[in-house]
């Protein structure tokens, strides 16, 4: 089992900048990615940035340029780093760790999810 504990979500006007944090517990030799999801009203969760182990990156291509995911592996913890904030950026944000145990089962974590609002 993993626990992911989210922080750092909040509301900011268009322009500015917010860091997501996501803390990762339990089982944590078992994570290969952990990434950032969002999910606005009425619209379906989208992957938004990922990180493999091996630091391989992945974005969407509407924050390409505007955030950046990093990982701290000895503090097993995420971060997005999100500048240029946009309205259109407004959603639940959620940390996902997706893991693999040692007989090749497959998991998906999730962790709470953390609002992030941007005013225009």
């Amino acid at each position: 089992q993993v626990q992911l504990v989210a922080s750092g979500g909040g509301l900011v006007q268009a322009g500015g900048s917010l860091r997501l944090s996501c803390a990762a517990s339990g089982s944590i030799f078992s994570i290969n990615t952990m990434g950032w999801y969002r999910q606005a009203p009425g619209k379906q969760r989208e992957l938004v940035a990922a990180i493999s182990v091996l630091g391989r990156l992945n974005y969407v291509d509407s924050v390409k340029g505007r955030f950046t995911i990093s990982r701290d592996n000895a503090k097993n913890t995420v971060y997005l780093q999100m500048n240029s904030l946009k309205p259109e950026d407004t959603a639940v944000y959620y940390c996902n760790a997706h893991a693999v145990d040692p007989w090749g089962h497959e998991y998906n974590y999730w962790g709470q999810g953390t609002q992030v609002t941007v005013s225009s």
